[in-house]
């Protein structure tokens, strides 16, 4: 969706008076955030690919939710969640490459969502809107709701920092430590997909990954350790997050895009600024 201006050259200032620019702004800084810290844990993991299926499994949950009259929202979180506990199973447990699974998983999840809201016609909405997002359309609620999973998710994140960094970058370490290995991984994926479920709205389907997997990885690039880089990523998030809104509304452009565009550029750049430091944790494990 594109912002209108009061005139051909509206500035920032002009921006901020519009109180759904207002939400969108704080909705680009809570997805950013949230989106960036997860990323963080979610790319050593190697879970890039496993975000991006959740993204479409969301679709699939929204149309089943249509499909059976009930409101979307009250059904997508409890998919979503169930989706990533069953599929993080089969990942664990078949013979087959998890890249290849996840692929049949997130494309037949996306077809099949694609057909059941064209058959249920003007009642699915419409299907750019899911897939680009619609950040301009959070409200009040949505954003109260995104604040108070920033802080559980930070919090939980700190709490489990050391199981964290130990799950992360060396699974027999972590659990000759003690560390409840396949719990912490079920319980970060369970978390993962709620995140991303609340954050459809606002990002859409097909651009869920990019905020999950792109600040990540620009942070990986220049963190020295496990705690600056966690910091980084989200920073970066929520700075990309805000900046592209702003981009979008002086150029009249979509929002949604114009936010990954900027992280892509983040990227970019961090490749450019890359050097001696990012050697910690440009490999495996790096100091804590």
């Amino acid at each position: 969706m594109s912002v209108p201006l009061a005139g051909a050259a509206g500035s920032a200032l002009e921006l901020f008076s519009y109180p759904f620019m207002q939400r969108a702004l704080l909705a680009g800084l809570f997805s950013g955030g949230l989106g960036g810290l997860l990323g963080s844990v979610a790319v050593l993991r190697q879970l890039s690919f496993f975000s991006d299926a959740l993204g479409h499994s969301a679709l699939l949950g929204i149309s089943l939710g249509l499909l059976l009259g009930v409101e979307p929202s009250l059904v997508l979180i409890p998919f979503a969640v169930l989706f990533a506990l069953v599929v993080g199973q089969l990942v664990e447990r078949s013979r087959l490459p998890s890249d290849a699974l996840l692929n049949i998983v997130y494309s037949s999840s996306l077809a099949i969502a694609v057909v059941v809201l064209r058959l249920l016609g003007s009642r699915g909405g419409s299907l750019e809107q899911l897939l680009f997002g619609d950040i301009l359309a959070v409200s009040w609620t949505d954003l109260a709701v995104e604040g108070v999973l920033l802080l559980a998710v930070l919090a939980y994140l700190l709490l489990t920092r050391r199981s964290q960094i130990l799950a992360s970058l060396d699974g027999p370490l972590a659990i000759s430590q003690g560390v409840a290995l396949a719990w912490q991984r079920l319980l970060f994926v369970a978390v993962l997909a709620v995140v991303v479920a609340l954050s459809i709205k606002a990002v859409g389907v097909l651009l869920i990954s990019a905020f999950v997997v792109i600040p990540a990885c620009a942070a990986r690039l220049l963190s020295p350790s496990f705690g600056s880089y966690m910091a980084s990523a989200s920073l970066l998030g929520a700075g990309c997050g805000v900046l592209g809104l702003l981009v979008s509304g002086l150029l009249n452009l979509p929002s949604g895009p114009c936010v990954v565009i900027v992280q892509l550029l983040a990227f970019l750049a961090a490749l450019l600024l890359r050097g001696p430091a990012l050697r910690g944790l440009g490999g495996a494990a790096g100091p804590v």
